[in-house]
């Protein structure tokens, strides 16, 4: 699926949005753009229809509707300030965007500050201060217990207490479209009689959603289910490429490294949170009570009604439903930080796969393919997007993640 852009003729305005368009006044996604004439100069942008709308110059062209202390935060170089300004200013801002957008009395004005998309760069749209991956789908987590461990119980004895993630490498989170080389590693099957070096041949994808901290937390004061909403400013589509037979060798006793630190794509465009409220969904029923800090049973529908598709090289492989995540994000915060660990601005931390039930929902090639393969070929493309409904029939939309598979380089083995 093509990032979910309805055809737009040439002579048709900016605001008249195609039938359909995910990408309308309720979405309005932030993203860093550059332009030809500019390369060098990195701006603040956000995402309407097929085109984009140049942030760091609307507070010039409407005074009356972008408060003047938000100009400073708009024409930075990246999301970051943006993110650290807290959910009030977030608000504002957003609100002030729709109004640009939506109001017949500001087009002239806005109309010179829309560029379109086909005309600008999209670059990574915020620094990434730390990075933590779930594993929040009880259907993969199964999945995978079940391949891996046929003759024992497909979930740990801790799954269902708690939200199982391990902390990522945040120097290798890369923004759509920036190619993917396979990775070199070692890797060793049960029956060889000492590991090898070489390619990875068991390259697999996990399409997942990721949730991007704004405001961060003091040290040792944990973040509870209720503070969700004042530190997450919005939400991005994640595949955590994973070299399974890397990941294999590697991964007893202390988890993923190399078999998943080399690349994970994110997307370039950031939903804000407020735009996926009629998107809100009760999670899965719990088996057991939770222990009190993940106990959400009294509060706001923590799940999300996420439509995500995946394809590899045009054809769609899996439609997994985010819906059906056992975990809820709010869950996996108050978790990653009940210890005492602090959030900072930046932070990104992501589902794990996202996984259903049925055959055609599964997140990865290793359940879609039971272990078996085919993995990916060098010069595979895969794209993930996804909507979730919005207001009046609305759908939302999350830009797409789009990732071609390069070669492993020669290392002379």
């Amino acid at each position: 699926m093509p990032d979910q852009r309805p055809e737009q003729s040439a002579e048709q305005s900016p605001f008249d949005l195609a039938e359909g368009d995910p990408f309308g006044p309720y979405t309005l996604p932030y993203g860093v753009f550059s332009t030809a004439d500019t390369p060098g100069r990195r701006r603040i942008g956000v995402r309407f229809g097929r085109h984009v709308l140049d942030l760091g110059a609307l507070p010039g062209a409407l005074p009356a509707v972008v408060r003047a202390p938000h100009a400073e935060l708009l024409a930075a170089p990246t999301l970051n300030p943006l993110l650290a300004a807290g959910r009030s200013v977030w608000q504002e801002v957003r609100a002030a965007i729709r109004a640009a957008v939506t109001d017949p009395a500001h087009r002239t004005a806005v109309t010179p500050l829309l560029r379109p998309l086909a005309d600008v760069t999209l670059h990574l749209p915020f620094e990434v201060a730390d990075y933590v991956d779930f594993y929040a789908s009880e259907h993969h987590a199964t999945n995978v217990g079940r391949i891996f461990r046929p003759n024992g119980a497909a979930l740990p004895p801790n799954w269902k207490h708690l939200p199982i993630g391990y902390h990522g490498r945040s120097g290798t989170i890369v923004v759509t479209g920036t190619p993917v080389v396979r990775p070199n590693g070692q890797r060793k099957a049960p029956d060889d009689a000492a590991p090898t070096f070489g390619p990875s041949a068991r390259l697999d994808i996990e399409a997942e959603v990721g949730f991007v901290v704004g405001t961060p937390s003091t040290l040792h004061e944990p973040v509870g289910l209720d503070g969700f909403r004042d530190h997450v400013f919005g939400v991005c589509l994640v595949n955590d490429w994973s070299a399974r037979d890397i990941q294999a060798w590697e991964y007893v006793p202390l988890g993923p490294f190399l078999g998943k630190s080399f690349a994970t794509s994110v997307s370039a465009w950031i939903t804000p949170l407020d735009a996926l409220d009629e998107a809100r969904t009760q999670p899965p029923a719990r088996d057991f009570p939770l222990l009190p800090y993940l106990d959400d049973s009294a509060g706001e529908a923590g799940g999300i009604d996420l439509r995500i598709e995946v394809s590899i090289n045009g054809e769609t492989v899996s439609r997994p439903p985010f819906s059906a995540m056992y975990w809820t994000a709010a869950q996996q915060l108050a978790h990653m930080t009940v210890n005492g660990a602090s959030l900072r601005t930046g932070d990104l931390f992501a589902s794990g796969t996202v996984s259903g039930p049925e055959p055609d929902q599964l997140g990865c090639l290793l359940e879609l393919t039971q272990g078996k393969g085919p993995y990916l070929q060098d010069g595979d493309e895969v794209t993930l997007t996804a909507w979730a409904p919005g207001p009046d029939g609305a759908r939302i939309g999350l830009g797409e993640v789009v990732g071609r598979v390069l070669p492993a380089p020669d290392l002379g083995r």
